[in-house]
């Protein structure tokens, strides 16, 4: 399904591991039907972020038409036993907007998991249960505070795990976590080793960023990191961000050693991706030839 020219792999004229600087749609159109694995990505919310170039307060409805025919497009795109992880947040005051896009994807897609993604969380001691290790209250993580008497702070977002038939194996253990109770070991059948399913709660908090942001809205790395380990990786797995911003899907990808495609319509954020790009690949270099 991939080609080469001039010794770079192409994919319906586009290059491979590349970050397109072009509309999502239109690139879209170009790709063969069926050759996409995985698909992660955040799109604009629609809830006034000030981005570069793209106006983030479109009309609701003209907004959730577009998401619908993004769906459409990711759809065709997506193999049979492919995974389209999709990350959509709200705000306090309209907390229906994940809701309301995830309907429009329900159209081509099967919802096979919703997946919450934890940036922030508070546990009392007293809840925790016997650890050793856990010997206090604790509150970690970063979230942006609402000055509300009305609204509680937003501290955590929704990953919809779409599917074409709701049938898609996954490497669940990928993302799994270590037993807190090492007597489940050999106790109970499925516990082979010290590695639990992790479940649909993953907490995943941003690094702190003492200086301005370069994107306004993006996800960890460990976010789609997460995402491609739990679909399956495996050589040729090609994963695509349609609204790559500054190339946190790519930098998942290289870090897992996967393919990449992606589209970002604003060439400032592409620039700064391409540069994180290189870097990645650098020390990726770097730490490679400590081996030879």
């Amino acid at each position: 399904m991939t080609e080469e020219k001039g010794g770079e792999e192409r994919l319906g004229g586009l290059a491979i591991n590349t970050i397109h600087a072009m509309d999502c749609m239109k690139g879209m159109q170009r790709l063969p039907e069926g050759s996409i694995d995985i698909i992660v990505t955040s799109p604009p919310y629609n809830i006034g972020k000030d981005y570069n170039t793209y106006d983030d307060m479109r009309p609701r409805e003209d907004y959730l038409d577009w998401m619908g025919m993004v769906a459409a497009a990711t759809a065709r795109v997506l193999t049979d036993d492919g995974s389209f992880f999709l990350n959509v947040g709200g705000k306090p005051r309209d907390p229906w907007i994940p809701f309301d896009v995830a309907q429009r994807f329900r159209q081509h897609f099967v919802l096979q998991n919703v997946i919450h993604w934890v940036k922030s969380i508070a546990i009392e001691k007293e809840d925790v249960g016997n650890y050793e290790k856990i010997t206090d209250d604790i509150a970690v993580g970063h979230y942006q505070p609402v000055n509300s008497r009305r609204y509680l702070s937003q501290c955590h977002e929704h990953i919809f795990h779409f599917t074409k038939r709701g049938d898609v194996a996954l490497d669940k253990l990928g993302v799994g976590v270590p037993y807190q109770d090492k007597s489940n070991i050999g106790r109970w059948k499925a516990a082979k080793r010290d590695l639990r399913d992790r479940g649909n709660t993953w907490f995943i908090p941003y690094q702190t960023i003492r200086s301005s942001r370069p994107h306004p809205t993006t996800f960890p790395v460990k976010l789609p990191e997460m995402c491609i380990r739990l679909h399956g990786p495996s050589p040729g797995t090609l994963v695509m961000d349609p609204f790559m911003g500054i190339g946190n899907t790519a930098l998942a990808a290289i870090a897992l050693d996967v393919d990449y495609i992606g589209f970002e319509i604003d060439p400032a954020y592409q620039e700064i991706a391409e540069a994180r790009i290189v870097e990645a690949r650098s020390r990726e270099q770097c730490d490679l030839s400590l081996y030879f």
